[in-house]
C-alpha cells in the first residue's frame, strides 16, 4: 500500500496569467502558497486482475479504458498501470472550494502510482505531467500554477514562460514574516462550491480583450514577493492582494456576484485591509489580511461564513506511507 499527501493552496495574486493564452504571448507569473490542507492519495494491490477506483462513487472495472474518472484513467495509462490496483481519494476540503483541489488529486495520484512503481520522480516531473494530464489531454480550460504549487509546496513565485517552461522560485523571507502573514490571514468559506470550467472558458476566450488587465495582474507578483522579502510592514501585502482582486473580477461573469460582493465589503468595513475570492470564482473561500487588532471584527462581520484556520505547509506533495503487500 502507498499513500500520498499532497497540499492544497492560496493563490494570492496573478491568476489567470499562467493560461497559456496568456502566457504564449507575455510571460506570466504568480505568488502561490501550499497550505495545511490535504489530498490523500491510497493505492493498493488487489487480489484479482481488477481496478477498483473509489471516490464519491465506487467503479470495478477489467480494463483502464473502462473507467469513467477521466484522471485516474489518464494516470494510470500514463505511468503504465494496468490492472490489479485499487485506488482510494479522500480530502480535507471538498471539490470546487477554489483550493486547486482537482491539481492536487492528480499531482497526488501520478505521485503514489510512480511510488508504487517504485520509481522516484521530482516534482517538475509532477507538476508538468500533471499539467499534460489535465490540459493537454482532458482539455480542461486551467492553469497550470495548481499543478506546480502542489507538487513543489512552500511559498513560491512561479513564472510561466512563452516557450511552455515554468520556474518555481522560493520567496526567501524571515520566519519572523512568514509567521506575522500566516497569522494575518483569514479564511472564510462562503458556502458554495462551484465548477470553475464555465468560468475558465469564458476567461480564456476574453484573455486577449483583458490582456491590460491581465498584465497589471502579473506585474503586481514581484512587488507582492518584494514586500515579503524585504520584511517591511505587510499592511502593503493586503492592500495589493485588493488591487490584484479589483483587477480579477473584471476578467469574466460570475468570477463575482452580489453576495460575495456584500461580504467582502462588509470585511472590510469592519478592518480588513484587503483580500480576494480564491480560485475561479462564484464561490470557494474569501481571503483576506486582517491585522490582529480588527480580526474579532472582521469575525464578527463575516460570522454566517464559516472560518476556516489554516497554516502555510513548507513541503509539496509525499509518500507518508509505504507498506508491502500480502499478495
Amino acid at each position: 500500500m502507498i499513500i500520498s499527501k499532497t497540499p492544497f493552496r492560496v493563490s494570492f495574486v496573478g491568476g489567470g496569467t499562467d493560461l497559456a493564452e496568456f502566457y504564449s504571448v507575455e510571460p506570466g507569473a504568480v505568488v502561490s502558497a501550499s497550505i495545511d490542507r490535504y489530498m490523500y492519495i491510497c493505492v493498493n494491490k488487489r487480489f484479482d486482475h481488477t481496478i477498483r477506483v473509489s471516490y464519491s462513487k465506487t467503479e470495478i472495472v477489467e480494463t483502464v479504458d473502462e473507467i469513467q474518472h477521466p484522471i485516474v484513467k489518464e494516470c494510470l495509462k500514463l505511468t503504465g498501470v494496468e490492472d490489479s490496483i485499487e485506488v482510494t481519494s479522500v480530502s480535507d476540503i471538498p471539490a470546487g472550494t477554489g483550493l486547486g483541489s482537482s491539481s492536487s488529486f492528480t499531482v497526488g495520484l501520478l505521485h503514489a502510482l510512480y511510488a508504487y512503481k517504485g520509481i522516484h520522480v521530482t516534482p517538475e516531473r509532477l507538476a508538468s505531467e500533471a499539467c499534460r494530464i489535465e490540459i493537454d489531454i482532458l482539455k480542461e480550460p486551467i492553469g497550470k500554477q495548481d499543478q506546480y504549487i502542489a507538487a513543489y509546496g512552500g511559498l513560491q513565485f512561479i513564472r510561466f514562460n512563452p516557450d511552455g517552461t515554468v520556474y518555481v522560485d522560493p520567496i526567501l523571507c524571515t520566519k519572523e514574516v512568514k509567521k506575522e502573514l500566516s497569522e494575518n490571514l483569514m479564511f472564510f468559506y462562503t458556502g458554495v462550491s462551484r465548477q470553475a470550467s464555465t468560468i475558465l472558458t469564458e476567461q480564456k476566450k476574453n484573455t486577449a480583450a483583458k490582456m491590460e488587465h491581465l498584465k497589471k495582474v502579473r506585474d503586481l507578483t514581484p512587488v507582492l514577493r518584494d514586500v515579503l522579502t524585504e520584511g517591511g510592514a505587510l499592511t502593503r501585502f493586503g492592500k495589493l492582494l485588493n488591487e490584484g482582486w479589483v483587477l480579477k473580477k473584471s476578467f469574466a461573469e460570475g468570477i463575482s456576484n452580489a453576495g460575495i460582493d456584500e461580504s467582502y465589503a462588509r470585511a472590510l468595513e469592519a478592518g480588513a485591509v484587503g483580500g480576494k475570492l480564491l480560485g475561479a470564482g462564484g464561490g470557494g473561500f474569501l481571503l483576506f489580511y486582517v491585522e490582529q487588532q480588527n480580526q474579532a471584527g472582521v469575525r464578527e462581520a463575516l460570522k454566517d461564513l464559516r472560518e476556516v484556520p489554516f497554516s502555510f505547509e513548507p513541503q509539496g506533495s509525499k509518500i507518508i506511507h509505504v507498506g508491502m503487500s500480502a499478495w
